[in-house]
């Protein structure tokens, strides 16, 4: 018997979804440590056992969020398991995304540099009689 050949880019499909189901279910959580995070992405594993939760936060701790997020992630999970169409819902697993964190920190690197930069210019465009 052979398998069902497999449905190009369902993976990805299956990680979009869950990305927008998982933003509505967080909304409803009620522990305090939860402010107001933002699922950035969501990888899923080939098998859809596992699946990393990536989030950032305006608001709130990043470490307490993540914290708080995983202590909900079996109701995440109940809640995707009622929402979506597929045999097996992922285990959850949230992990706080510093790509905002780290582009803000190279911006302002790159904005010192520049200033750095345009100091010495004005300061090698002297005569120097």
């Amino acid at each position: 018997m052979r398998h069902k050949r497999a449905i190009p880019n369902r993976g990805f499909r299956v990680a979009d979804q869950i990305q927008r189901d998982l933003a509505e279910l967080i909304r409803e959580l009620k522990d305090p440590r939860i402010k107001m995070p933002t699922i950035s992405a969501v990888e899923v594993t080939p098998d859809y056992a596992h699946a990393k939760v990536f989030f950032s936060v305006l608001i709130g701790d990043p470490k307490e969020t993540e914290e708080a997020l995983n202590e909900a992630a079996g109701f995440l999970r109940n809640g995707l398991f009622k929402r979506l169409q597929i045999h097996t819902v992922p285990t959850l697993h949230f992990h706080f995304d510093r790509t905002t964190e780290r582009a803000a920190e190279m911006n302002s690197l790159i904005s010192r540099a520049n200033a750095m930069r345009a100091v010495d210019e004005v300061a090698g465009e002297e005569p120097n009689d």
